[in-house]
């Protein structure tokens, strides 16, 4: 039975005296951009194992997991306007001026 949206979750788990972290999630971009980091880096990103429903596991280096701030506004508009102005698109996005 395959889970619903508020059960599919991203769980990132580590403890003190571990230099790794376990990443357990559903989201399917996550899973890209992790699967893509463990074949560059085989040694550090592990691929660590499958569910039935869907979700995997990857072991990353805790240095590895971030909290950022988020953007200003202002600065999501000056990003944008330099975007325009180089004519750099959004991956797989139609182009917005």
């Amino acid at each position: 039975m395959k889970p619903t949206r508020e059960e599919q979750e991203t769980i990132i788990c580590f403890d003190e005296a571990c230099d790794t972290a376990s990443v357990f999630t559903y989201n399917r971009r996550l899973q890209l951009k992790l699967e893509t980091l463990a074949v560059k880096h085989p040694k550090q990103i592990i691929h660590a194992r499958d569910s039935p429903d869907g979700a995997r596991t990857y072991l990353v280096p805790k240095r590895c997991i971030s909290i950022r701030a988020p953007y200003s506004e202002e600065r999501r508009e000056a990003d944008r306007q330099r975007a325009l102005k180089a004519q750099i698109r959004p991956p797989n996005r139609e182009f917005r001026s």
